[in-house]
């Protein structure tokens, strides 16, 4: 059996909706909640729990597919130095979207949705000079900019993992990766879908039962147009200066998608 899957993070957070007011006398307010719409298993569900995915989509490392798979509880990427994306500059691979047995799920401006998962990034994932993301939130579609980032970065020398909004260059949070390395690594991440200033997220990592970190941004923008779509994997720029780029993998497990409501 694979490495055990954690714990789902946290208990859930609640809201109150704002008190009806004027006769006669309206029903109590709902208090919103989180509401689980997603929860797939590698097991059960393999790559069917994703709405597409992107496996070596230029045909550059035939002799390393499947790149993406499930195995044991867990999904699997694998990005060897060979790899290419359909730009050559880069490498990806990764799926996107919440499939479920009606559907997929569709994150639409002014809804609020929470993903927590556990990831395991080995030693030979590590931060680089340029791009390495490790989830990505973005509007469907080629060539789109995304919206939300979780990455790899070298900064100053030093190897961190950091959440950013490139819509707006806002940082969320950054913290020292080297200590994530070869363990698990809770991840709880929420977003409101709002345009302008009408959004917010936040986002946390837990190792065991310490917080490594935890922080939000309000009133930032987390909307292009049409809905919002999360990914994982790895995908990243070949043009490292520090020497990072090694064949690697990326480990997910426990995925599970809740909508505030």
């Amino acid at each position: 059996m694979s490495t055990s899957r954690r714990a789902l993070l946290g208990a859930a957070v609640s809201g109150a909706a704002g008190a009806a007011v004027g006769l006669p006398a309206a029903a109590p307010a709902h208090a919103a909640s989180w509401q689980q719409k997603w929860a797939p298993t590698a097991t059960g569900d393999g790559l069917g729990a994703f709405e597409t995915v992107e496996d070596d989509r230029a045909d550059s490392h035939p002799a390393g597919h499947p790149h993406i798979y499930a195995t044991g509880d867990n999904w699997r990427f694998n990005m060897h130095t060979v790899d290419r994306d359909t730009s050559t500059d880069r490498q990806r691979q990764e799926v996107t979207g919440l499939r479920t047995g009606s559907g997929y799920l569709k994150w639409t401006q002014g809804q609020t949705w929470r993903i927590t998962y556990s990831m395991y990034i080995p030693g030979s994932l590590k931060a680089t000079t340029t791009f390495t993301h490790i989830m990505q939130m973005k509007q469907p579609g080629n060539g789109t900019s995304p919206i939300v980032v979780q990455s790899l970065r070298r900064v100053n020398g030093v190897q961190t993992i950091e959440l950013n909004l490139p819509i707006t260059g806002v940082l969320v949070g950054r913290t020292d990766l080297e200590p994530l390395h070869d363990t698990w690594t809770d991840v709880d991440f929420q977003i409101k879908v709002g345009d302008g200033t009408a959004g917010s997220v936040r986002w946390i990592l837990k190792s065991g039962s310490t917080t490594v970190i935890d922080r939000s941004r309000t009133g930032v923008d987390t909307f292009l147009a049409d809905r919002v779509r999360p990914k994982w994997g790895i995908y990243r720029s070949l043009g490292d200066t520090s020497g990072s780029l090694q064949d690697t993998y990326l480990l997910l497990t426990d995925l599970r998608g809740y909508q505030l409501v």
